[in-house]
């Protein structure tokens, strides 16, 4: 990894202030109840990891690994579920955790997906909030941060399969993708 090729944007304390806020307003909204947290893989399991540690009501875990991007840097727009869930969501709290809220289209298709099995609830938490990108309208219910327009790495984020290991979050800079 050379440094030149990454932009710092969010150090590994910004990031575990916002995850211990967004925690502690999960645990509020579903005081006394167990929701149903579904990680989208693969970016997102150091966020749902953290986030989990903090919350302060118990929560099942679940995962599901859904892809638009292929080894690309832009979305396809079309959206392949990879790994299926494994648990029933019937009548269950559900609460989304994404790492980034990109073009929506990725949030919009598992929306959809979910509502067909008649979940009790859904909302979405996402660490990263890439909003000037949106190209559908997708509910952030528990919102960490605003992203800038680059491609992120870090905490879990990647590209190519590299970078998932910083603790902080970068941008990387347009040289190193070509």
């Amino acid at each position: 990894m050379e440094s030149q090729k990454l932009k710092p944007i969010y150090s590994a304390d910004e990031i575990a202030s916002t995850v211990g806020r967004l925690a502690r307003e999960i645990s509020r909204d579903y005081r006394g109840q167990q929701p149903i947290l579904i990680g989208v893989l693969k970016g997102a399991f150091v966020f749902m990891a953290d986030l989990v540690r903090r919350l302060e009501i118990p929560a099942e875990i679940e995962f599901v690994t859904l892809s638009s991007y292929g080894k690309a840097t832009e979305t396809t727009g079309r959206v392949k579920i990879i790994r299926c869930l494994q648990v029933p969501v019937r009548g269950r709290h559900v609460v989304i955790v994404e790492d980034i809220v990109d073009s929506g289209l990725t949030l919009e298709f598992f929306v959809k997906y979910l509502l067909r099995r008649k979940p009790a609830s859904i909302k979405v938490c996402a660490l990263l909030d890439k909003a000037a990108r949106r190209k559908v309208t997708v509910p952030i219910d528990y919102r960490g941060l605003s992203a800038p327009e680059a491609f992120l790495v870090g905490y879990g984020l990647d590209w190519n399969e590299n970078f998932r290991c910083l603790p902080g979050i970068y941008a990387l800079s347009p040289e190193a993708i070509t």
